[in-house]
């Protein structure tokens, strides 16, 4: 994800890191070179003259705003349930590491750290799980050589790993490190991680409907390539620039719902969960006093 401050009005027309302008520039181009040749045959096709009042796109650009403003409230929705999702699990994981800093009696600071290590480990595979993606580099970092084993072959790493934590909180229990309104406590956090995880699921395998995406796609192109006979005759050499300049609007609009409908993917306007797990990783790490190496903690959450 890139968030960026607004700079001058200049700068603004130009930017092209964060802008969908490079996925739709050959869409632009096509509308473009189409409206030329429509000005170039003045409006004809095969001698037809085909005659099109531009009140009629005034009407269908009206309805097609209203759909594409519902649309779009419904991508950033998601996008914002996924953000709100991983901003509750960088508090759970401060949370759960203080409580089993503090709470947890006996077992020396070397063994909290381990369990540590694995609610980072979480995260990140969680992250990964979103994308599709092993990232087994970051398991075998954070955790043991039999966990990383027993990993193996298993689809769902994050509820495996969230086993590995409640059996390190059962251990505890029964050594008589950890009374019963700890452990209920701790069994809370383990099941708020759950729901986390669960909700973050929703949003990957509940896409927007297919029809949705249809239907505007096939308005806003439809839409497009109309639109120079209907302002042939109105605006003269002047109808190329008008229907790009309106074509880039509905097409990059509809070009940004279908990307942040997807938040946790890997483009420059999703989520950026790496940065997220990075930040994770070091406020936890801090917490429990584990060296870090090599982990620098972001700047913020905007870039990935």
């Amino acid at each position: 994800m890139i968030v960026r401050q607004r700079t001058n009005w200049l700068k603004m027309l130009f930017i092209w890191r964060g802008s969908v302008l490079k996925k739709i520039i050959v869409q632009l181009f096509s509308i473009t070179l189409f409206s030329l040749a429509i000005y170039f045959f003045k409006g004809k096709i095969f001698d037809y003259k085909v005659h099109l009042n531009p009140t009629i796109f005034t009407l269908i650009g009206l309805a097609l705003a209203i759909f594409m403003g519902f649309c779009n409230t419904a991508s950033y929705d998601r996008y914002w349930e996924g953000r709100k999702l991983w901003g509750l699990l960088v508090i759970e994981t401060r949370s759960l590491t203080r409580q089993i800093l503090s709470l947890v009696d006996g077992p020396q600071n070397e063994e909290k750290q381990k369990i540590v290590r694995m609610i980072s480990a979480f995260c990140w595979s969680l992250n990964y799980q979103l994308r599709n993606k092993p990232g087994k580099e970051h398991l075998s970092r954070l955790l043991s050589p039999e966990q990383v084993e027993k990993l193996n072959g298993k689809k769902f790493i994050p509820g495996i790993i969230l086993g590995f934590i409640a059996d390190w909180i059962k251990e505890q229990n029964r050594k008589g490190n950890i009374d019963t309104i700890v452990l209920t406590q701790l069994d809370h956090q383990l099941n708020q991680f759950s729901s986390i995880s669960g909700g973050c699921e929703r949003i990957l395998n509940t896409p927007l409907p297919f029809a949705y995406s249809v239907l505007l796609h096939r308005t806003v192109y439809f839409y497009c390539f109309w639109l120079p006979f209907g302002l042939v005759d109105t605006l003269g050499w002047m109808m190329p620039l008008i229907v790009g300049l309106i074509s880039y609007t509905f097409i990059a609009l509809d070009a940004i719902i279908q990307e942040i409908a997807e938040p946790f993917g890997e483009e420059e306007n999703d989520l950026a969960l790496n940065t997220i797990c990075r930040t994770i990783e070091f406020s936890i790490f801090e917490q429990a006093e584990i060296p870090q190496e090599e982990l620098k903690v972001p700047d913020s959450y905007f870039i990935d």
